[in-house]
């Protein structure tokens, strides 16, 4: 790899001098290295406000070998959300917390880690993403594609009702919440903050978990990757309620709205540089909570 774009999220510590270290390293090599702050992605006027949400997939150049983010699982995701369908390979460096998709976190693995790009000693993993649709009055009004989950959720006190169909059939009525739907990569998100599943990575399949409903019968349901879904609003009462992708595109939902939800034709690629199993990563996270 010789071109590299670095996405830079300045609300992290540290970041500025990580980020000095990486455009240096790569100047010296003979690399083309392209610096965007996520910020300056948030400045843009009405014409292309819809076009993005935090990178600009136009000044992103065709020949790009690696999309580099300093910052988190969150800057990563929304990077691979931005430039979905590009098939550029994603490079996360964690400057927060946990990071399950990052690789690495300490300053002192950096240049490493970017000697390991440059020389090409890395292997490629696919993930799937999930497409989704709110379907309102018989028409689209919108639709969007996530990494990690689409959540159907509350913004109230009352729980509301909802049906749930795969692939045309009824599953189930649920008085709850409301519902996250997972992919592999998300299971260990909200999905997992809400019990459900941890799912490995390189899984293909779907993940419905049901936040707080009012059954003792209610529990994760895992699904095969070509399901289709449809969750249908039956009625809400005072209670509000959304629809988010990622946790960042966020979308009213009325009574009689309909949701759909299927894998999407898109999938990221993430670079992975060290071979440690998915379990014992999962372990040593969970030692940091």
């Amino acid at each position: 790899m010789r071109n590299f774009y670095l996405i830079v999220n300045r609300e992290k510590p540290r970041v500025e001098e990580a980020a000095g270290l990486i455009c240096s390293f790569f100047a010296e090599q003979g690399c083309r290295c392209i610096r965007l702050d996520r910020h300056d992605g948030l400045r843009r006027d009405a014409e292309v406000a819809a076009a993005y949400r935090y990178t600009d997939r136009r000044t992103v150049p065709e020949d790009t070998d690696c999309v580099i983010c300093l910052g988190g699982d969150g800057t990563l995701i929304q990077a691979a959300r931005d430039l979905a369908g590009r098939k550029i390979p994603l490079f996360g460096i964690n400057m927060g917390h946990l990071g399950y998709l990052t690789q690495i976190g300490h300053e002192e693995d950096i240049l490493p880690a970017m000697r390991d790009l440059m020389e090409d000693h890395y292997r490629l993993e696919s993930r799937m993403m999930l497409k989704g649709c709110v379907i309102s009055g018989g028409k689209v009004v919108m639709e969007d594609i996530a990494l990690n989950d689409i959540v159907l959720n509350r913004m109230g006190i009352d729980a509301f009702r909802f049906e749930l169909a795969v692939n045309g059939q009824l599953f189930n009525e649920y008085s709850a919440d409301g519902m996250v739907v997972a992919t592999p990569t998300g299971s260990t998100a909200y999905n997992l903050s809400a019990g459900g599943p941890i799912v490995a990575p390189e899984a293909d399949l779907l993940v419905l978990t049901p936040l707080c409903p009012h059954s003792l019968n209610s529990r994760s349901i895992v699904l095969p990757p070509d399901s289709h879904l449809s969750l249908r609003i039956q009625t809400t009462g005072r209670t509000k309620v959304s629809l988010s992708f990622d946790g960042d595109t966020v979308v009213d939902i009325e009574p009689g709205d309909t949701i759909e939800i299927a894998k999407s034709e898109i999938e990221t690629t993430l670079i992975q540089l060290k071979q440690v199993p998915f379990l014992e990563n999962i372990r040593n996270k969970m030692k940091q909570i």
